[in-house]
């Protein structure tokens, strides 16, 4: 009697926070849905942020979603980086990117060498750097999802803040867009046609030109593969300025995209993950 033989399907780990509440977007809906299409696949276990590291030695892939801010859980995204750099694991996205994954200093960086990002400082003595306005936002590093963000009419880096906060001139904008892509694939864009309303999307047909200036900030980064997601802001004299190059676990909005669309971006993902794999 010919006996079958057993096959064994690849495990992931998925790193989430089901519970994190992020203002305008459902995070949990958003993993829920991404589990359950890569099951298809994979054996899933999913676990929070604070448990990743116990658990990367038991699993052949690990994927790190909607986890919320790192400044949460620092010290356990700090050891999982280092438990899964000593046992070789094949994270996605991987750990070698220089957007927010590092923190924001890229903004500092790419303000100075000349790129179309908005002006951005992080010392007292750079603040004559920036164009005059009439309000500047100040606002952590290390930070996200607006914590720690203040306006103000000084641009004054106060308290001994040199180093570890960005002061930018506050921009008036039409509307902010954001670009995704998989493995520096681009698959679709969403913008908020009402600035006020940051998280209320609609799908937005990029442009060739609009392809490439999204393109140079990919391309930019050092991410072997994963996720990213460009934001930028259209000025009111028509001029796309980056305000934020995603790279860690950049929130998808697939709920604002039509079913082909959130179907071919699933289909893509899975690509990347196989051949992650090898």
């Amino acid at each position: 009697m010919n006996v079958p033989a057993r096959t064994t399907r690849p495990s992931l780990l998925f790193v989430t926070d089901l519970a994190y509440e992020a203002r305008g977007r459902r995070y949990g809906d958003e993993d829920v849905f991404l589990t359950a299409r890569l099951r298809e696949e994979h054996d899933v276990a999913l676990c929070h942020p604070r448990d990743a590291a116990a658990l990367l030695d038991r699993f052949d892939l690990v994927v790190l979603r909607n986890s919320g801010p790192v400044v949460y859980h620092r010290e356990a995204y700090d050891a999982f980086r280092a438990r899964a750099r000593e046992l070789g694991t094949r994270v996605y996205n991987s750990l070698d990117g220089r957007g927010d994954m590092t923190g924001k200093q890229y903004l500092v960086d790419l303000s100075r060498a000349g790129h179309p990002v908005i002006p951005t400082v992080d010392r007292t003595a750079d603040l004559a750097l920036l164009p005059g306005a009439a309000e500047y936002v100040v606002k952590p590093k290390l930070g996200a999802d607006s914590v720690g963000l203040r306006f103000t009419g000084e641009p004054s880096l106060l308290g001994g803040a040199d180093g570890t906060v960005l002061v930018q001139p506050r921009v008036d904008f039409r509307y902010e867009v954001s670009f995704f892509f998989v493995d520096q694939d681009f698959r679709y864009a969403l913008y908020a046609p009402h600035p006020e309303r940051r998280w209320v999307l609609e799908p937005y047909a990029a442009t060739g030109e609009d392809l490439e200036f999204a393109r140079r900030f990919v391309e930019w980064n050092t991410l072997t593969h994963g996720i990213q997601r460009v934001d930028a802001c259209r000025t009111r004299e028509g001029e796309l300025l980056l305000v934020e190059l995603e790279d860690l676990n950049p929130y998808l909005s697939l709920d604002r995209v039509p079913e082909e669309v959130r179907e071919a971006f699933v289909d893509r993902l899975k690509a990347a993950l196989r051949a992650l794999q090898g």
